[in-house]
């Protein structure tokens, strides 16, 4: 098996295995959409859909993509069910991008096990960015209990060190948030756990929200 089918595999038997749950707005990105004026946002790694539902609901035309069919095909069900304006895609954005402009591009937690050049996915990321509008990425900052990945070696980037290493030309961006904030996280059993978040928020200069 090679390893773009190895990291579908592994993708569609975790949200295979979540699909009976409700999924759930990641709260960073609740907490720095819920301002903004609803336009044309951009989901990457979608997972089981939370962060694509609660935008769509709160008024934004959604582009959602994730590797997994299984997250993808579950998300669209439910965006038809609730005539809900999303577009879900199977992308994989190791080799591939959807195409568009956006006013909101969003990573939430986008780290994987296998290879991905992430700096060139949020590069490519920030071309997607119309004028005046904004690239989100939230990483995690500690692992939670509940995380795939609970090995003790893991560094997680911090919010600078991602945008030092993104090297957007400063006459086009600014960084409108770059912090690293706690709060009490539920996981999918139930379980609670203080984590840790890496937040950044860039904006593309220009006319726009």
């Amino acid at each position: 098996m090679n390893a773009p089918d190895q990291a579908t595999e592994f993708w569609d038997e975790l949200y295979e295995r979540r699909a009976a749950g409700s999924p759930r707005v990641n709260p960073r990105l609740a907490e720095i959409a819920g301002p903004l004026t609803p336009g044309d946002a951009l989901d990457l790694g979608c997972g089981a859909g939370g962060d694509a539902l609660w935008l769509a609901v709160h008024g934004w035309t959604v582009t959602a993509v994730d590797i997994s069919g299984a997250a993808v095909r579950s998300l669209q069900r439910r965006a038809e069910s609730l005539g809900a304006p999303i577009t879900a895609l199977r992308v994989d954005l190791a080799g591939d991008f959807p195409d568009g402009t956006f006013d909101l591009v969003s990573a939430q937690y986008l780290h994987t096990p296998f290879a991905l050049d992430r700096a060139h996915v949020l590069r490519t990321a920030a071309k997607a960015v119309a004028p005046g509008g904004r690239l989100t990425v939230v990483d995690h900052g500690s692992t939670a209990p509940w995380s795939w990945n609970q090995d003790p070696d893991t560094t997680y980037p911090t919010p600078w060190e991602v945008a030092a290493d993104l090297a957007l030309d400063p006459a086009e961006w600014s960084i409108d948030r770059a912090d690293t904030p706690r709060r009490q996280a539920t996981g999918p059993a139930g379980r609670t756990a203080t984590v840790v978040d890496h937040v950044l928020v860039l904006r593309r200069s220009g006319d726009g929200r």
